[in-house]
C-alpha cells in the first residue's frame, strides 16, 4: 500500500500499525483507532479513468499500476440476470451498441442479455487504444481486483429498476469469495445513491460495510447511522461543519461516521476537502489527488 512518507513517519514514532480498518487512521499496539490528520484514502472512480475507459478492467489494472488499492464501480443488471460494471442505464455513452444494434432504442441495460453485452466495445469511445476492452460482469470485475490485490468500493446504480438486485450482489461477492472476514474487514465497501438499497444490504449482510450516497441535513445524520458506516457526498455540498457533524455521529458498527467525498480530479480541490476533514476522495485523478494531498 502507498502511504505518505509523513504518516509512516507519525506511525513509527506513535507505535502505530497502519491499516484499512478506516480512511485516514491507524491502529495503536492494544488495538485502538487512531486517526492520522490530513491522511484521506484516495479511491479511483471507476478505474483511474481518467485515463482509461470507465469500469473496464484496463482502468482497474491501470490503478493498480498506480499503486491505487481502492477502486469504485458501478453494479446492475443484464436482461437475463447478470450483473455487469456499468455507470449508466444506457449503453449508449461508452459502448458501440448503436453500431451493433442500431434498432434496440432506447438501449437501456436491462434491455440487452450479458451474451449481447459482452458483443459491445467498450474501449474504443475512450481512445482507440483501449478499442475491444469489453463492459465486465460483476464476478469477472471481482477476480481482477482480487488479483491486483485491491480493495473495492461497490455502487448499486439506480436498484429501483432492478428489484432484488442487492440480494443478487451479495450472492455474486458470496461466491467469488468476497464475504469472508478478509474481505469484509478490509477490502469492501458497498454504497447506493437510495437509502434503501443501503438499508437493504445492512440487513441481510450486517457485518459489512455501507455507504450513503449524498448529503444528508444534520438533524437526519441518525436516521441514516442506523444502516450506514459512511456518508459519501457530492464534494459541492459540504463544509467544515457538516464533516465535523458527521463524525460526532456513530454508525451501526458503533463507529464514527465517515466521510468519502466525489468526484476531485484537481489539486486545490483536493487539498480544500482534505482541510474539511474528508476520510477519503473519490477520483477519476487518483495520482493528482495523492500527490496533492499525501493521500495514500
Amino acid at each position: 500500500m502507498y502511504v505518505r512518507p509523513v504518516a509512516a513517519a507519525v506511525a513509527a514514532v506513535l507505535g502505530l500499525t497502519l491499516t484499512l480498518g478506516g480512511p485516514g487512521t491507524a491502529v495503536s499496539a492494544v488495538g485502538d483507532p487512531v486517526r492520522l490528520v490530513g491522511a484521506p484514502v484516495v479511491y479511483a472512480h471507476r478505474g483511474a479513468s481518467a485515463y482509461a475507459p470507465e469500469n473496464t478492467l484496463a482502468a482497474v489494472d491501470l490503478a493498480a499500476d498506480m499503486g491505487v488499492e481502492w477502486v469504485e464501480n458501478d453494479v446492475q443488471r443484464t436482461k437475463d440476470g447478470e450483473l455487469v460494471v456499468v455507470h449508466d442505464d444506457t449503453l449508449t455513452r461508452t459502448t458501440n451498441v448503436k453500431k451493433l444494434f442500431p434498432d434496440r432504442k432506447p438501449w437501456r441495460v436491462k434491455d440487452f442479455t450479458a451474451a449481447e453485452i459482452a458483443r459491445l466495445d467498450a474501449g474504443s469511445w475512450f481512445d482507440a487504444r483501449f478499442t475491444g476492452e469489453r463492459v465486465p460482469t460483476l464476478r469477472a470485475y471481482l477476480d481482477r481486483v482480487d488479483a491486483n490485490q485491491q480493495r473495492l468500493l461497490l455502487e448499486i446504480k439506480k436498484p429501483e429498476l432492478y428489484p432484488g438486485i442487492e440480494k443478487e450482489t451479495l450472492d455474486v461477492l458470496e461466491r467469488a469469495g468476497w464475504l469472508d472476514r478478509g474481505h469484509v474487514t478490509r477490502r469492501l465497501v458497498v454504497q447506493s445513491f437510495s437509502a434503501d438499497s443501503v438499508r437493504s444490504v445492512h440487513a441481510q449482510r450486517p457485518e459489512l460495510v455501507t455507504a450513503f450516497l449524498g448529503t444528508p441535513a444534520v438533524a437526519d445524520l441518525a436516521r441514516y447511522a442506523e444502516f450506514s458506516d459512511r456518508i459519501n457526498p457530492w464534494h459541492t455540498t459540504i463544509s467544515a461543519d457538516w464533516v465535523t457533524a458527521v463524525h460526532q455521529v456513530r454508525g451501526p458498527h458503533g463507529k464514527a461516521l465517515e466521510v468519502d467525498t466525489w468526484i476531485v480530479d484537481d489539486p486545490t480541490t483536493a487539498r480544500k476537502v482534505q482541510d474539511m476533514g474528508v476520510d477519503g476522495i473519490i477520483s477519476n485523478a487518483p495520482d493528482v489527488v495523492r500527490e496533492a494531498t499525501g493521500g495514500f
